[in-house]
């Protein structure tokens, strides 16, 4: 209890405190956010965002992608067909932004951008593969482009010390 209260109260003292002019400098630029302090800090949070986007990406992919199509679930007549296919393009769009996303994060940090850049005209080639998926116009050489571009991303993130890990996002969040 005492430590929220001496928070409130440091946080209301310094919001009080001299006028020195930064205020408004801070309002006459409503644009103006905060941003990491030094080049360091920059990009140890792109390879943090690079890590969360290609792992979320990873996961979508493993988990609504792959582990169906092996299953076997894609084939015409399979039992749950229709929507394994829809919860593939749902997957298929959400992994294609987060491996945007990701590629985006690795221009943060030298050595993830040389080991991740060769690799965005890979990305860009799976964009039209969630609807793809939606349409059940699936084939082993689509769920194989997916499968190798996060294995080419997660292999970029390890030689540049930004090891990629499966996070299998909700269903919601592939909904948007």
């Amino acid at each position: 209890m005492a430590l929220p209260l001496c928070c409130a109260l440091l946080l209301t003292t310094a919001a009080c405190g001299g006028d020195d002019g930064a205020g408004a400098n801070a309002s006459a630029n409503p644009s103006a956010s905060p941003a990491p302090s030094g080049s360091a800090e920059r990009q140890k949070l792109a390879k943090t965002r690079f890590v969360a986007n290609a792992g979320l990406a990873a996961g979508a992919t493993y988990q609504w992608i792959v582990k169906p199509y092996r299953a076997g679930t894609f084939k015409k007549g399979a039992d749950g067909r229709t929507f394994a296919l829809v919860k593939a393009g749902l997957a298929g769009a959400f992994a294609y932004n987060r491996l945007k996303a990701a590629a985006e994060n690795a221009k943060g940090d030298p050595l993830l951008s040389k080991a991740v850049t060769p690799l965005t005209a890979g990305i860009d080639s799976l964009k039209d593969l969630g609807t793809k998926f939606r349409k059940g116009e699936v084939g082993e050489g689509d769920v194989g482009a997916f499968e190798s571009v996060i294995n080419s991303v997660k292999e970029a993130g390890r030689s540049a010390g930004a090891e990629v890990k499966d996070q299998v996002p909700s269903t919601s969040q592939l909904g948007g």
